[in-house]
Order: structure tokens, then sequence, then C-alpha cells
């Protein structure tokens, strides 16, 4: 069996949305001992550290560099690495707050409308979209619906800044999707981690307080999320979309829920329900469906 661009890209961004989606626990666990930027300014500095290092002993390890990169690359990789920085700065400061005033189902369903969000930005910068990735988005958001939502819908002060959090994570895969074949890619997510750490690092110092022994009591949230959540999920995401499209990336990156879930029912010792068994049947029909091979018609993603 080949293994194509494609195929490697879609593989990646699964892993990366099982890395999200088992990095719920730790983000909660560690909201619980420091404030949310305190939180995320370590998490990105952290990851911004492990690809540091990565780029450096990679080469000396596998004999060859971690991405190919170009003297055309290096501008679009630091302008890329500080637009994402700047939005993701805004996506994570969001939902680390706005968690707190809501419920966690309510939240990663809301996040998640990322994945009804992208095609419909979509078609403001000019792409039609066929109508089976209309349908696979409209399966996926009922699947999210039964997997996350317990009771009924309401719009409260934490649920509004999830939204905020779903449109930022939104421009984020178009940002991404921009720059990313342009880019280095690596590079391109160890520049939007330091900034995003910069940036969390100044509002943490004006709006929270910080004890060193707070952090050693969220130290193994804060590892998990800034190796793998941030250091490791997002340099896959930003390789993927060079092999894929926005919203077959995000259709894949919304497999974060059910991974969450299963994750709580292996850790947690939560069962799931007969309605959010079928809302991750629903997912998963949703992606097999939206990875099939079919002819494209030009200028279309379908």
């Amino acid at each position: 069996m080949i293994v194509t661009k494609k195929m490697r890209g879609n593989l990646m961004l699964t892993l990366t949305a099982f890395i999200w989606g088992t990095a719920f626990v730790a983000q909660i666990s560690g909201g619980d001992h420091i404030g949310p930027f305190a939180f995320n300014f370590s998490r990105n500095i952290i990851a911004t550290l492990f690809l540091f290092i990565l780029i450096q002993v990679w080469p000396m390890i596998m004999k060859r560099p971690i991405d190919v990169e170009t003297e055309e690359m290096k501008r679009p990789t630091l302008i890329g690495g500080i637009a994402c920085g700047v939005i993701l700065t805004a996506a994570m400061a969001f939902q680390q707050v706005g968690i707190v005033y809501t419920t966690a189902g309510k939240a990663g369903f809301i996040t998640s409308l990322y994945i009804v969000l992208v095609p419909l930005a979509g078609i403001f910068l000019g792409k039609r979209i066929g109508f089976r990735i209309w349908f696979c988005v409209a399966l996926a958001a009922v699947g999210l619906y039964m997997l996350s939502i317990k009771a009924g819908f309401t719009m409260q002060f934490g649920d509004l800044l999830i939204l905020i959090c779903a449109f930022c994570y939104t421009l984020h895969i178009l940002v991404i999707d921009y720059f990313s074949p342009k880019s280095h890619g690596t590079k391109l997510s160890m520049i939007q981690f330091l900034v995003a750490g910069i940036l969390s690092g100044i509002i943490m110092l004006f709006l929270e307080d910080i004890s060193m022994e707070n952090v050693m009591n969220a130290a193994i949230p804060i590892l998990y999320t800034g190796v793998l959540s941030s250091g490791v999920g997002y340099t896959f995401q930003i390789l993927a979309q060079k092999d894929t499209d926005p919203t077959t990336a995000s259709l894949l990156m919304s497999l974060e829920s059910v991974f969450a879930v299963l994750a709580g029912a292996v850790l947690l010792g939560e069962r799931l329900s007969i309605r959010e068994g079928m809302g991750c049947i629903l997912m998963f029909v949703a992606i097999i469906l939206a990875q099939i091979p079919m002819k494209r018609r030009q200028k279309e993603i379908i």
C-alpha cells in the first residue's frame, strides 16, 4: 500500500485530534491550580523550548532536517508564526476562561463549531463547497451535538466566550492553510508558541498572582499540554495542512471531542450513553465519507 502525502497528513491530523482530546482532562486539572494566562504562558513556553530542541537534535539523529527550508520560506515563516501566535493567544484565552463559566459538554460542542465555520468562511474567500462536504459537516455537527450537549442549549457568558474561541480557531485554521505551504512548518509552529507565550505572560503579570508552589502542582498538566498538545499537536496540524484542504482538516480535528469522551471513559471511569455512542458513530461516518476519493470540479472543494 502506497502512503500518499494526503493520507499521511490526514493520519497526522487524526493523531492531533487524539492528543487534544486526551489533553482536555489535563487542561482542566492545571486550571485548578493556576490562572488561565499563567497556564497558557507555561504551556506555550514549554512548547517553544521543546520545538527549539527538536529542530536542533532531529538532524543529528535522523541525518536530515526535520523540514525543508528555502530562503523564500523565511519571511512567510516569520509573518505566519506571528499571525498564528496572536490568534492562538486569543483562542486559548477565551477557551481557558470560558470553560470556568460553562459545562464541559457545551464547551466541547461550541469549540468544535469551527467544522461548520471553516467552510462558511471559505465562501467569502471565493471557494465553492461541494454538497458532499456540506453533508459531512452537517452530519458531524449533529454527531457533536448528540455527543456533547446534555441539556437545553443556552448562550450564557461562558458559552459566548467559547463561541468567540471557535471563531478564533476558524481563523487559525485558515491562516495556517495560507502560510503552511510557503513556510518551514516546525519553525512557524515554534514562533507561534513563542508569541502566544509572551502575550499570555504579559497579560498574566497584570491580571494574575502566581506562585512556584501552584506551578509545581500543575507541572504534569503543563508538561502534557506543552509538549504533546501544543508542541506535537499544533506542529502536526501545520505540517499536515500542507497536504490537505482546511475543511477536511477541520473535520478530522473535530474528532477531538470523540477522543475526549473516550479518554474520560478510560481515565475517569465515565460511561458513554446510547445517545453519546450514536454521536461518535455519526462523527466517524462523516470523517469516512469526507475521505472517499471523488472527482473534483475546477475551483471546488468536494
